[in-house]
C-alpha cells in the first residue's frame, strides 16, 4: 500500500486534495495518507521524516517558507525518499515572471479568508444597523457616525464596512431624542459628520426632485437645515467626539479620515 505524507505549513488541504486526485488515478489501489498540519520547524521536519523513513512514504509538501523547503528536501535525499513540492515551482515561476519576491507568508490564504469574512460581516452589520434602525448596534460598532439627513452616513457606512469596519449610523433630528446607547459609549468611537448649510440644500433640494416632491418641503428649507446642523453640532459637543466637515470631500477622503481617527487617534480636523 503506498503511503503519502502530507507536509504543510497550514492545514495541508492543497496538498491532501492533489495527493487524493493523483492516487484515484489507480483503481483498485489502496493508499494510506496522513496528513501533518502546521509544521513551523526543523525539529518537526525531522520527526516526521524519521516515521516517514519506516513506511517508505512520499512526501507531499506545501511549505512555504524557503528554508524548510531546503531543509526537507536534503534530508528526503539523504534517505532515499520521494518528494513532491507542490507550492514551491509556481512560486518560483510566479516570481521570474513578476520580477517580485514572494512574501513567504505560511498560511496566507487563511488569512485572506478571514479578511474576506470579516468584510462579509462588516456589510452586514452595516445594512442591520443603518439609519439608526437598532440602537443596539451602537454598542457592538467599532465607530458610529452621526450626523443630520444627506450627511453621507449609510455610503461612508458602507465604504468601511469593505474595510472590515463595522459602522453603525445615527440620524440627528431635532424632534427625536438620540438614543442612550450612543451617550453609553466612549466619544472616541463616534465620529460627526457635517456639511455647509448651502451644499446640504442643493443636495437635499436635488433628492426631493428626485422623489418628486416639491423643493419647497420644509426639508430643504435653508433655515430648517441651519436649525438642524446646529442642534447636530449640539449632539456632538456632549459626546465629545471628533467632527468631519465633508464639504468638498469625496467618500474616499472621508473615510480615509475617519480611519486615521481610528487607529491614530487623531481628532483634528
Amino acid at each position: 500500500m503506498p503511503v503519502i505524507y502530507i507536509i504543510s505549513d497550514a492545514l495541508g488541504e492543497t496538498a491532501e486534495y492533489v495527493s487524493r486526485a493523483a492516487a484515484a488515478q489507480f483503481s483498485g489501489v489502496r493508499t494510506k495518507i496522513r496528513k501533518i498540519p502546521y509544521v513551523q520547524d526543523e525539529i518537526h521536519i525531522d520527526e516526521i521524516i524519521e516515521e516517514a523513513v519506516k513506511e517508505q512514504a512520499i512526501i507531499v509538501y506545501t511549505l512555504v517558507v524557503k528554508r524548510l523547503r531546503t531543509y526537507l528536501e536534503e534530508k528526503a535525499q539523504e534517505l532515499g525518499l520521494d518528494t513532491v513540492d507542490i507550492l514551491g515551482p509556481l512560486i518560483n515561476i510566479l516570481a521570474d515572471k513578476t520580477n517580485l519576491a514572494p512574501s513567504y507568508t505560511p498560511n496566507v490564504t487563511h488569512l485572506l479568508d478571514e479578511q474576506y469574512f470579516r468584510k462579509v460581516e462588516a456589510i452586514e452589520f452595516a445594512v442591520k444597523y443603518d439609519d439608526g434602525k437598532d440602537p443596539r448596534g451602537v454598542l457592538l460598532a467599532d465607530v458610529v457616525l452621526i450626523g443630520v439627513s444627506r450627511t453621507s452616513k449609510t455610503p461612508l457606512s458602507m465604504y468601511l464596512a469593505h474595510k472590515g469596519i463595522k459602522a453603525a449610523n445615527i440620524p440627528l433630528v431635532p424632534e427625536v431624542s438620540p438614543p442612550q446607547e450612543l451617550f453609553q459609549i466612549s466619544g472616541q468611537k463616534v465620529v460627526g459628520l457635517t456639511l455647509k448649510p448651502d451644499l446640504l440644500n442643493q443636495i437635499r433640494t436635488e433628492r426631493l426632485r428626485t422623489l418628486g416632491l416639491g423643493a419647497s418641503a420644509d426639508y430643504a428649507n435653508y433655515q430648517r437645515i441651519v436649525e438642524e446642523l446646529e442642534y447636530a453640532r449640539g449632539i456632538m459637543r456632549k459626546v465629545s467626539c471628533p467632527v468631519i466637515d465633508a464639504t468638498g470631500k469625496a467618500i474616499e477622503e472621508t473615510a480615509s479620515r475617519i480611519l486615521e481617527i481610528l487607529y491614530k487617534g487623531d481628532r483634528n480636523d
